[in-house]
C-alpha cells in the first residue's frame, strides 16, 4: 500500500502553488546562466575582438572562430536563454491537465547551457573541436526539442479550448519558434559537415552572415513582436496592436529571410525595412498611449526604451538596404548588424527584462529602477558610438575612429554589468510576499 502510494505521488500532476514555485526556480536558473553568458563568453569576449581588431585597424587578425563564439554566447546563450525560461515559465498561465513538466524542464536546461557552453569552448580553445562543435549543435537541438514536446503536450483543459483563431501574438511567437528548430537543425548539419572538411573551428564568412540573418530575423525579431504584442499593452499602456499587420509583417520577414539565401541582399533589404515599419504600426509603439504605463518598482523611462529599440530596428535595416550598395569592407554591415542585435535586442531584454523576470522568478520587486535607467543609457550611447564609429573606420573614411571604437565596446560592457548586477541583486532578495511577512 505504502508503495503504491509512493508511486501514485510521483507520477501525479504538479500544479497550483507547487507548480508555480517549480516554475519560479526554472526560470531563476536560465536567468542566472543568461546573465553568465552575457557578461563573460558573450561581451567580454566581444570587447576583447574589438580591442585587437582596433589596434590592427583591420579584422584579418581575429580569427573568426572567436567572433562567432561571442555570437553564440550573445544569441543562444543569452537571450535564448530567458526566451526558454519565460517559454516554460508561460506553460503554469495554461490549466492544463498534465500539470508543469518539470523534468522536461530541467533537462532542457541542461541540454540547452551544456550545448551552449561545449559550442563556446570549443571555438575558443580549438580544444577537440572536431567533437566539440556538432556535440555542442545536438545538445542544443536535443534541449529544444524536449521543450517543443512539453509545449506540445501542455495543452489547456477542455473546457478552456476556444474555437477562436490563434492571436496574432501568439502566431508570432510560433513562428519564432518554429524557426529556432531551423536554425538549430541547420547549424547541427553545418557544423558537423565543418567537423569534417575544415580546417578551423569556424563557419564560412558568406554562410555565417546567413545564419546570422536567420536566427536574428527568423527567430529573434518575430518573438519579440510577439511578446510586445501580448505584454506592452498591459505594461506600456499602449493600444491594442493590429494582428492583420503584424502577420503581413511576419510574411515579410520570411520572404527577405529567403531572399538573403537566393541571395538578392537588395530585395530582402527592401523587405525587412517594409516588414520593420509594419511592426511599428501594428504595435502602435510611437503612437500616443491610450491608458497609463504600469510603472510600479521599475524606471519611469520603460515605455521611451521600447520606443527607441524601435528606432534601432530601422536605422538597422536603412544601414541594411546602404550596405547593399555601399559597403566595401564590412563597416556599413557591421554597423547594421550591431543595431539590430545591441540597439533593438538587447534594448528590448533590458526594457522588458526588469519588468517580467523579477515577477516570474518569485513576484520579487527589481532592486534598483535607477540602475535599470542607467543600464539602458549606458547601451544606448555605447550603441550609438559603435554604430556611428564602425562605418568611418571600416571603410577608412576616418582614421581616428579606430580609437573611439574600443571605447564603444567598454561602454557597452558597463551597460551589460550594471543590467547583470541588478538582476542578481534582486534574484538575492527574497520574495515580495516573504518580504511583507517579515516587515
Amino acid at each position: 500500500m505504502k508503495a503504491a502510494e509512493i508511486s501514485q505521488r510521483e507520477t501525479a500532476p504538479i500544479t497550483g502553488a507547487t507548480a508555480e514555485s517549480a516554475s519560479q526556480r526554472l526560470v531563476i536558473a536560465f536567468t542566472v546562466s543568461g546573465l553568465l553568458f552575457l557578461l563573460l563568453p558573450g561581451t567580454f569576449l566581444g570587447v576583447w575582438n574589438l580591442i585587437g581588431i582596433a589596434r590592427e585597424q583591420t579584422l584579418v587578425t581575429i580569427a573568426p572562430a572567436w567572433i562567432q563564439a561571442h555570437g553564440q554566447a550573445q544569441i543562444f546563450g543569452w537571450v535564448g536563454s530567458f526566451i526558454l525560461g519565460i517559454g516554460y515559465y508561460s506553460l503554469t498561465k495554461m490549466k492544463s491537465q498534465r500539470g508543469f513538466p518539470v523534468v522536461s524542464g530541467w533537462l532542457t536546461w541542461w541540454a540547452w547551457t551544456g550545448g551552449v557552453l561545449l559550442r563556446w569552448l570549443g571555438g575558443i580553445t580549438g580544444w577537440h573541436w572536431r567533437v566539440l562543435l556538432p556535440l555542442g549543435a545536438l545538445l542544443q537541438l536535443i534541449g529544444f526539442l524536449i521543450f517543443w514536446r512539453a509545449v506540445r503536450r501542455h495543452r489547456p483543459a477542455a473546457s478552456e479550448v476556444e474555437s477562436a483563431a490563434m492571436p496574432a501574438w501568439m502566431m508570432a511567437v510560433v513562428f519564432g519558434t518554429a524557426m529556432l528548430f531551423v536554425v538549430l537543425a541547420a547549424q547541427l548539419v553545418v557544423l558537423g559537415r565543418v567537423a569534417l572538411t575544415a580546417s578551423v573551428p569556424a563557419l564560412p564568412h558568406v554562410l555565417d552572415q546567413q545564419l546570422v540573418v536567420l536566427v536574428v530575423w527568423g527567430v529573434l525579431v518575430p518573438t519579440i513582436w510577439g511578446f510586445n504584442a501580448r505584454w506592452l499593452p498591459i505594461f506600456a499602456g499602449f493600444d491594442q496592436a493590429n494582428g492583420r499587420e503584424l502577420r503581413i509583417a511576419c510574411v515579410l520577414v520570411a520572404a527577405g529571410i529567403l531572399a538573403t539565401f537566393l541571395p538578392w541582399l537588395g530585395i530582402s533589404a527592401c523587405l525587412l525595412l517594409t516588414a520593420a515599419v509594419l511592426s511599428i504600426d501594428a504595435l502602435r509603439v510611437w503612437d500616443a498611449a491610450v491608458q497609463p504605463a504600469r510603472l510600479q518598482g521599475i524606471s519611469a523611462g520603460f515605455p521611451h526604451f521600447i520606443r527607441w529599440a524601435y528606432a534601432w530596428l530601422v536605422i538597422s535595416c536603412l544601414l541594411n538596404a546602404l550596405a547593399v550598395v555601399q559597403d566595401r569592407s564590412g563597416g556599413i554591415w557591421g554597423a547594421s548588424r550591431h543595431a539590430l542585435t545591441v540597439g533593438f535586442v538587447a534594448g528590448m531584454v533590458f526594457a522588458i527584462g526588469p519588468r517580467i523576470l523579477p515577477a516570474f522568478c518569485g513576484m520579487r520587486v527589481l532592486w534598483s529602477s535607477r540602475l535599470m535607467t542607467a543600464s539602458v543609457v549606458l547601451l544606448e550611447v555605447g550603441c550609438a558610438l559603435r554604430v556611428t564609429m564602425e562605418p568611418l573606420a571600416y571603410e577608412h573614411l576616418w582614421s581616428s575612429a579606430w580609437r573611439l571604437l574600443p571605447l564603444s565596446a567598454f561602454i557597452e560592457l558597463a551597460a551589460v554589468s550594471v543590467f547583470a548586477l541588478n538582476l542578481f541583486a534582486t534574484l538575492l532578495q527574497p520574495p515580495a510576499h516573504l518580504s511583507k511577512q517579515t516587515v
